[in-house]
């Protein structure tokens, strides 16, 4: 079964698909992080940098 899925090729169209999806799904995850962020630090407050260590 392997041998039937390593002989398939993508056409180019495919390929340049296949990336574009990649691409906007990495775009995607990497927005969520900053916005996790972001949304974590605006509740722990501005004075989360003045805490005695």
């Amino acid at each position: 079964m392997a041998d039937q899925n390593s002989s398939y090729r993508l056409t180019p169209e495919e390929q340049q698909r296949r990336r574009r999806r990649s691409i906007a799904l990495g775009l995607t995850l990497g927005i969520l992080c900053v916005l996790l962020f972001a949304i974590t630090i605006a509740k722990l407050g501005p004075q989360i940098l003045n805490r005695p260590l």
